[in-house]
């Protein structure tokens, strides 16, 4: 028998310890429970700059690759790749893995326009025709 064990101290002392052992056994268990997380930005962009450092964060992950290549990760869970755009719309997949086999996949989109493109009085000339015989001849050659 606890001395005391009416005592109303004895109660609240005991609830406030279990109450920290639930805390802090879910804290541990939120790799278990939620799996890995990437935070990238996830708007489309377009940018000017052919070559472009990417910046993100992830959570709770064992391995983190980029288009299919690992990439480091730092302690915190920070990254950061450069990264050379190709004219157009750039598709880059982030793909992260947990130590458990849990997957999970965020992909960015980025569009890059260069600065030598046609000028707006060039683009003006072109009609959609040209455009589309331009196109069949690239195709029936």
């Amino acid at each position: 028998m606890l001395p005391y064990r009416d005592s109303r101290l004895t109660k609240i002392v005991i609830a406030v310890f279990f109450i920290v052992i639930a805390g802090y056994a879910y804290f541990e268990a939120r790799g278990i429970l939620y799996g890995p997380r990437i935070e990238v930005p996830e708007a489309v962009s377009q940018v000017n700059e052919q070559f472009i450092t990417l910046r993100g964060r992830a959570d709770r992950i064992a391995v983190l690759n980029m288009n299919g290549k690992p990439i480091s990760v730092t302690e915190d869970g920070t990254f950061e790749e450069p990264y050379l755009l190709s004219p157009g719309l750039n598709r880059i997949v982030f793909d992260a893995e947990d130590k458990y086999g849990r997957k999970r996949q965020e992909v960015i989109q980025v569009v890059y326009v260069s600065e030598h493109a046609a000028s707006p009085a060039q683009a003006a000339t072109t009609t959609p025709q040209d455009l589309i015989d331009t196109q069949v001849a690239s195709t029936t050659l």
